[in-house]
Order: structure tokens, then sequence, then C-alpha cells
């Protein structure tokens, strides 16, 4: 299991592009349901910073995120919309609850 989060800083003027980026990821992946991930989006309260979270889950270690194409389209220009980041950290749980589900 590995989990990820992502934080970014989104240019002013694509602050709403990046959005509709992240609904068009979560509408496919409540349509396709995938098994093997779990993801949570959020955006800060400047709405310009986002933390991205994901626990991949699979036997094979892979990212069915990669396979959605509202992903795939997220994540082509993702650096040109940003100010700052995206900055990738594996993060390595100490404890949690309910978080993950299980």
């Amino acid at each position: 299991m590995k989990r990820v989060m992502v934080q970014y800083k989104v240019k002013a003027d694509k602050a709403a592009e990046n959005r509709r980026y992240i609904e068009e990821v979560f509408k496919e992946l409540h349509a396709r349901m995938p098994e093997g991930v779990r993801y949570a989006s959020f955006v800060q309260p400047d709405g310009l910073s986002f933390v991205h979270i994901v626990s991949l889950e699979r036997a094979d270690g892979g990212n069915p995120l990669g396979d959605t194409e509202a992903f795939k389209a997220f994540t082509k220009d993702i650096k040109a919309r940003c100010e700052e980041g995206p900055t990738p950290v594996e993060l390595q749980e100490v404890g949690s609850y309910r978080f993950f589900g299980g």
C-alpha cells in the first residue's frame, strides 16, 4: 500500500480551470468505480492551494488513476497551471481513524 500527498498552488487565473479538471476526475471515478484506490482533493481557503491525498491499494502497486482519461487530462499541463509545485510526498501512516476505510 502506498499513500501520497501532492500539494501545489495554481496561478490565480487558473483556479477555476483546475477545479473543473478535478471535478471531471471525480465524475469519472464515481462512474467507473475502480478498485484499489482511495482519493481525495481539497482546496485551501485562498482558493489557489490544492492538496490531493491518494491511497494506492492494488497488490501489483498500480495506480488506477492513471487509467482514467480525466486524470490524464488533469495532469497533462498541471505544471503550466501552477505557481508552486506540484510536490508529491509519500506518507507513512502513524495512525488513522476511518480515514482510508477498513
